[in-house]
């Protein structure tokens, strides 16, 4: 009797280990599109570089074109999960490629109110975490934001 539990808990893993093999079979697209510096956030808008530096550092992998993609983004299933993340990012808000209808008080808004950046990314990312001072720093710059 303890050999068919053992037998089905060696099929069970084989089987396991066979889904998880063939998951790395579809692999999503991670690319970084260039940057055209005329649609640069930077370029539309005068930002201090303190708040650059914020954004790029706890907004940058998800909010722009220059994601650095860690090696577990090769890996199914957080490969799918981290592609759809930055997509869904960059449609909300780009840092290299700024729309109107990407409103910087949203920006403000998302990070007061702990939103963003996301906890998951916090866990594996805790130097992208803001400090209040920080906090504070973008919500009066995306206040008073002056486009060029």
């Amino acid at each position: 009797m303890k050999s068919m539990g053992k037998r089905w808990v060696r099929w069970a893993f084989l089987g396991i280990l066979v889904v998880f093999a063939g998951m790395q079979a579809v692999r999503p697209e991670r690319i970084n599109p260039p940057v055209k510096a005329e649609f640069t956030l930077a370029a539309q808008y005068e930002v201090p570089g303190e708040v650059m530096a914020i954004l790029e550092r706890s907004c940058g992998d998800c909010h722009s074109n220059r994601t650095r993609w860690p090696w577990y983004s090769h890996v199914a299933p957080a490969s799918w999960l981290l592609a759809d993340h930055v997509k869904d990012g960059r449609r909300h808000f780009n840092i290299d490629d700024f729309t109107e209808e990407m409103s910087l008080k949203d920006v403000c808004q998302e990070i007061r109110v702990g939103s963003m950046p996301l906890m998951n990314y916090l866990l594996l990312h805790p130097g992208a975490k803001l400090a209040g001072s920080e906090i504070q720093t973008v919500c009066a710059w995306t206040s008073g934001a002056k486009a060029k």
